[in-house]
């Protein structure tokens, strides 16, 4: 043995559960029983419980377009959260990014006059731009000075909030009605998908974010060198990746992303925007993409399953005792059990790697 080669330390062998198909499958056994444990210390029964949520979820057409409608914006959410990791960065401000980019296309929709296509394309490119100029300060702080971007993308979510809100309320609030927006334009709306539901083409354009990075990241040499900053920066940076402006690049490709997914929640739903509109889509997109270990067509099976809680959750409350907030509890065993896997990830990782792999 060569001292180069003694000198690199040997990888630890990292469980089964905490990588590969199985920690996706222990992950949401454990999620699970978390959940049903809750729900017996409320005092109802499990099975009655997940069989309503079930009902809820998929029982006639109509539900099942409700879990689609609550999936569409954890999908692309999702799919934004997956660039920046797959290149070894936490976007952890989708949320505010969905904020900012659906205020831009509403604005579009309500402020200018626009043929029926032309004004909805715009839109949702106007709230790409948003969300990629929001990101555009952690993503220079990050490839400049190597500060934070988990700390500084969080920051600018409560940023994002407030600024909307003070938007809505006080410049562009519509006279006399709640704390929203003058709507957008019939010809800003995007077209419906599901005949009697909300469902509409944003779902596809998740669907298609989503086989789009996965052929970028697998059949490209650019999403190549984007994996591989993410596996190991030292690595690709000897191999001629350009790993400070990469990051800028993806970071504001995830950013736009984002802004995007709400682009298409206001033109696409709720026509306006309003305050609270997204109850934490953000969010659970990027836990999406934790769970899919940053894989996007995985995104879209986690999302479905987080838009079957969702919807699911609503009839819950109504034909059981329990309230739709004890579903919250499978998302947080869901960031643990991520968090856990992450965390043996790292350790069975040699020197020099990220502290995940894909």
């Amino acid at each position: 043995m060569t001292d180069a080669t003694a000198a690199v330390p040997a990888a630890r062998k990292v469980p089964a559960w905490a990588e590969g198909p199985i920690s996706v499958v222990f992950a949401l056994v454990v999620s699970i029983l978390g959940g049903a444990l809750i729900i017996l210390m409320v005092g109802e029964n499990p099975v009655n419980v997940f069989g309503t949520l079930l009902r809820g979820a998929f029982g006639t057409p109509e539900r099942v377009a409700g879990s689609l409608l609550q999936a569409t914006p954890i999908i692309t959410c999702g799919v934004a959260a997956c660039i920046a990791l797959r290149a070894g960065l936490f976007n952890i401000g989708v949320e505010g990014q969905l904020y900012v980019g659906a205020f831009a296309a509403a604005w579009i929709g309500f402020g200018f006059q626009l043929p029926p296509v032309l004004h909805a394309v715009v839109g949702l490119a106007a709230g790409m731009v948003a969300g990629a100029l929001w990101i555009s300060i952690p993503a220079i702080m990050r490839a400049r000075y190597n500060a934070n971007e988990v700390v500084s993308t969080i920051l600018m979510n409560y940023v994002a909030v407030l600024l909307t809100s003070y938007l809505t309320i006080v410049v562009f609030k519509r006279p006399g009605g709640w704390s929203e927006t003058e709507p957008v334009a019939a010809t800003a709306h995007l077209m419906r998908l599901i005949d009697g539901s909300r469902v509409n083409i944003g779902l596809l354009i998740g669907l298609v974010a989503a086989v789009g990075l996965h052929l970028f990241l697998t059949r490209s040499s650019a999403g190549y060198s984007v994996s591989a900053m993410g596996s190991n920066p030292k690595f690709a940076e000897y191999g001629g990746v350009r790993v400070k402006r990469n990051i800028v690049l993806v970071l504001l490709a995830s950013g736009a992303v984002g802004g995007l997914a709400g682009g298409v929640e206001t033109l696409g739903v709720h026509h306006r925007f309003m305050e609270g509109f997204a109850p934490g889509f953000g969010f659970d997109g990027v836990i999406a993409a934790l769970l899919a270990n940053g894989h996007p067509l995985g995104v879209v099976v986690v999302a479905l399953f987080f838009g079957a809680l969702r919807a699911g959750s609503l009839l819950m409350e109504v034909e059981t005792s329990a309230r739709r907030e004890i579903i919250t509890v499978i998302p947080a065993f869901l960031i643990l059990c991520v968090s856990a896997q992450f965390l043996f990830r790292r350790r069975g990782g040699v020197s020099g790697e990220r502290r995940w792999r894909f």
